[in-house]
């Protein structure tokens, strides 16, 4: 009769150690985009972005990188990864065509109140993209947050775990 009793006895899990609790997160990912920086003059003149990478996924080379890139590099970003992956990708935020008119009260998209709209949306936008499984596995995404420059004429891959 012993024999056919269901084993009860409670299950007894591993208490938390000081490193689980107060230790890095079990996987992250952050990304910041900062320090816009405007570089030349005239119809030359654009912003660049600090973008700056932190994570613990096996699956991203470097677990610290720190890049410069400017919204064009965004815009290719976006393109490709449309076209290469199943991910619906979020919008970037607008090419505000407006600022760009001359005659203008303020500097336009060189307004300071204008590049940290603009960088807010470009940190959530990435955020958004790279925070996705599928988008992580592509070779722009990765190229775009960890290479020193973007190479418009890659090969688009898959990027496979480390």
């Amino acid at each position: 009769m012993a024999d056919t009793i269901a084993d009860t006895r409670r299950l007894f899990s591993k208490p938390q150690n000081l490193n689980d609790a107060y230790g890095p997160p079990s996987n992250f990912l952050e990304i910041d985009v900062s320090n816009p920086e405007t570089i030349g003059v005239g119809r030359g003149r654009y912003t660049t972005y600090e973008v700056r990478l932190k994570t613990n996924l096996p699956i991203f080379k470097l677990k610290e990188s720190s890049v410069r890139r400017r919204y064009s590099d965004f815009e290719w970003l976006r393109a490709e990864l449309e076209r290469e992956s199943k991910v619906v990708v979020p919008p970037l935020p607008g090419k505000a065509l407006f600022r760009q008119l001359p005659f203008r009260g303020d500097d336009g998209i060189f307004d300071d109140s204008f590049i940290e709209e603009r960088r807010q949306g470009l940190e959530q936008f990435l955020n958004k993209v790279a925070g996705h499984p599928l988008a992580q596995n592509e070779r722009c995404l990765h190229m775009f947050l960890q290479d020193e420059s973007v190479d418009k004429s890659y090969t688009p891959s898959k990027i496979r775990q480390a």
